[in-house]
């Protein structure tokens, strides 16, 4: 199996076409999506649409479950700064009904097994657990040095043997025993300093896992320019340039 891993695309439609674009002559088996599709980036029916049409294993974000709680009328106290109230505002306002739709389609977390006959996986490895933060909290941050001893405690709160993970924008691949893992970073917001969408590719059997980061250049002016004429935060678009979070 050869899987594309991407989390964190924050509407920003350039980075993911540029990441396809990359990858154009590969073939994957699936596409696992850790959330936070949407919000900050300009292009959240474009990114929608690209999940949908690859039949992207996704699940929601917390900025993603923001969004769904403005379409149901609801609001929210936090974020409570102007700039990043906004970007929420203006991104539920723009949804198409096919976005939201299938916005309201997707888990907060997926089990997948990858077993290559119709029997249930009988090795972990073939077993994909997908979370925004980590298995125990959407909301946990897990880095390249989170403790081990946090990794082996959640490890045995989730049956799967690969765990995918987004939220931190902070790429890793670490092993807690025989449980797997990673981190893709973030396609369409990086705050690490370098604004290039981030990746990952799993390629793993029954007997052995590989995981290979990627990170790719995009056309950033094309965001910058999308925001200027939507009229949003121009704090945003000083974040997409220099790949760093500045509120």
């Amino acid at each position: 199996m050869k899987i594309l891993l991407i989390s964190d695309i924050h509407a920003n439609f350039p980075a993911l076409s540029a990441v396809e674009n990359f990858f154009n002559s590969h073939h994957f088996d699936a596409v696992i999506n850790s959330g936070d599709s949407l919000v900050y980036g300009p292009f959240p029916n474009k990114t929608l649409d690209w999940l949908q049409k690859r039949k992207a294993h996704s699940i929601l974000g917390n900025t993603d479950k923001k969004i769904l709680q403005l379409l149901t009328g609801e609001t929210f106290t936090k974020p409570s700064k102007y700039e990043k109230r906004i970007m929420y505002t203006w991104t539920a306002a723009k949804l198409n009904k096919t976005g939201a739709a299938y916005l309201r389609s997707l888990p907060t977390s997926l089990l997948l097994d990858f077993a290559a006959d119709p029997m249930p996986a009988q090795n972990k490895n073939q077993v994909i657990g997908i979370f925004h933060g980590s298995p125990a909290d959407d909301d946990e941050f897990l880095f390249p040095d989170t403790p081990l001893d946090r990794l082996y405690e959640l490890a045995r709160q989730t049956t799967a043997g690969i765990i995918i993970t987004g939220h931190s924008h902070t790429p890793f691949h670490r092993i807690a025993g025989t449980t797997h893992f990673v981190n893709p970073g973030s396609v369409g917001r990086m705050f690490d300093g370098d604004p290039r969408a981030s990746c990952a590719v799993l390629s793993f059997t029954a007997d052995d896992i590989q995981v290979e980061h990627f990170r790719i250049s995009y056309p950033i002016r094309e965001v910058v320019d999308s925001l200027k004429s939507n009229n949003l935060p121009e704090i945003y678009a000083k974040m997409f340039t220099a790949g760093r979070k500045l509120n």
